[in-house]
C-alpha cells in the first residue's frame, strides 16, 4: 500500500482472458502494446499513474469483459526503491527496442543515398520521404517514453544525420587562419541529459580548453543565456555542429586542440553521433557501448560526464601512447 504523503506510481491492468475466442489474445496485447503498457508479470501490465494511464486501462477492460474475459484496475506502487527502479527499466527497455530498431532503419535510409557530395534529385526525393516517416515514427515512440530511454538519444542523432544529409551542400569549414580562442573559467551551458558528444565535449573543454570551465545543464527548448554564457551542442548554441562536423571537432578546431589523440576520439565520437561512418574506426561500436552503459547507468549529467571524463582520459593516454 503506498502512503498518503507518496501516492502511487503505477496503476496496474490485471486480467483474464478465456481460451476462446482465440483472437482475443492477440487484440488485447496489440492494444496493450500501442498505449505503451508493460508486463510485470504474466497477465499483470502497468503504466505510469495518471487520467490518460486510467481511460488507456479503462477502454481495454470493457473489450476483455465483452469478450467473455475478467479484469481488475488498481493503483501500486512497488515496496522498495529499487523495485520501482525495475519497472522503470521494464519501460526504458521495451522503447528501446522501438528506438534500436528505428535507428537501424535509419542507418539504412543513409546508406541508401551515398557517399557522393551532390544527391540527383530521385534520392533526395525519397530521402526526405523517408525522413518524414522516421520523424512521425520517432514521435509515437516519444509519446510513450514515460522515462526518456537512453535509445532516443541515438534516434535523435541519426535523424539529425538524415536531415544533414538531404541538406544541399555547403561548403566545409576552413582551417582556421586567425588565432584560436581562448575561455577561462567560464560557464558552459548544454542540454539536459547529456550522451556522446555532450559528453566527450564536456571533457575536452575541462582537459584541453578551459580547465577552470563550470558546466550548466538546461531543458533542450526554451532557454535564455546569461550574459557570458558559452552554449555548445544546443539550439543557437555558440559551438555546435557545423557542415559535417560534430560539437566535439568543432570545439577542437576552433580553440587549436591538434593533439592527434584528440583526434582520434574525435572520429569515434563523429561516427557515432552522426551515424555516417566517415571514419570508421575499428574502437567505434566498442566505445559506443561504453558510452551507453555510462548513460544507462548515471541518471545525473554531472556523475555521466564524471564517469565519462575517466573513459576519455584512457583512451586518450592509449592513443597517445600508441601515436593512434
Amino acid at each position: 500500500m503506498a502512503s498518503a504523503a507518496s501516492p502511487p506510481r503505477w496503476l496496474l491492468l490485471i486480467h483474464q482472458l478465456p481460451p476462446s475466442p482465440a483472437y482475443l489474445r492477440v487484440k488485447t496485447m496489440r492494444q496493450l502494446q500501442k498505449i505503451g503498457a508493460v508486463a510485470v508479470k504474466n497477465s499483470v501490465y502497468a503504466l505510469p499513474s495518471g487520467d490518460e494511464a486510467l481511460e488507456s486501462f479503462s477502454w481495454i477492460a470493457r473489450e476483455i469483459a465483452a469478450g467473455g474475459g475478467e479484469s481488475s484496475l488498481c493503483e501500486s506502487s512497488f515496496v522498495g526503491g529499487s523495485s520501482n527502479d525495475a519497472i522503470e527499466a521494464l519501460f526504458n527497455r521495451s522503447r528501446g527496442k522501438d528506438y534500436q530498431v528505428l535507428t537501424e532503419e535509419i542507418g539504412h535510409a543513409l546508406k541508401e543515398l551515398g557517399k557522393g557530395r551532390h544527391l540527383d534529385e530521385s534520392k533526395r526525393s525519397a530521402g526526405a520521404a523517408a525522413l518524414a516517416r522516421f520523424r512521425r515514427r520517432q514521435s509515437e515512440i516519444a509519446r510513450l517514453d514515460f522515462f526518456a530511454a537512453p535509445d532516443g538519444e541515438k534516434t535523435t542523432s541519426a535523424l539529425a544525420a538524415l536531415e544533414r544529409r538531404l541538406r544541399t551542400p555547403v561548403p566545409e569549414p576552413r582551417d582556421a587562419v586567425e588565432p584560436p580562442l581562448t575561455v577561462r573559467g567560464g560557464v558552459w551551458v548544454t542540454r539536459k541529459g547529456v550522451h556522446v558528444d555532450r559528453i566527450a565535449s564536456a571533457w575536452l573543454i575541462k582537459r584541453f580548453i578551459d580547465p577552470k570551465a563550470k558546466l550548466k545543464f538546461v531543458p533542450p527548448k526554451g532557454y535564455a543565456p546569461r550574459q557570458g554564457e558559452i552554449r555548445f551542442d544546443m539550439f543557437e548554441a555558440e559551438h555546435t555542429h557545423e557542415g559535417d562536423r560534430c560539437t566535439f571537432e568543432v570545439l577542437s578546431h576552433r580553440f587549436g586542440v591538434s593533439d592527434p589523440a584528440v583526434a582520434a576520439i574525435g572520429e569515434v565520437v563523429h561516427d557515432i553521433d552522426l551515424r555516417d561512418g566517415k571514419f570508421g574506426r575499428l574502437e567505434t561500436p566498442g566505445i559506443e557501448r561504453l558510452v551507453t552503459g555510462v548513460a544507462l547507468t548515471m541518471t545525473d549529467d554531472i556523475a555521466r560526464i564524471a564517469l565519462g571524463a575517466k573513459l576519455f582520459d584512457a583512451l586518450y593516454e592509449a592513443w597517445r601512447r600508441k601515436k593512434t
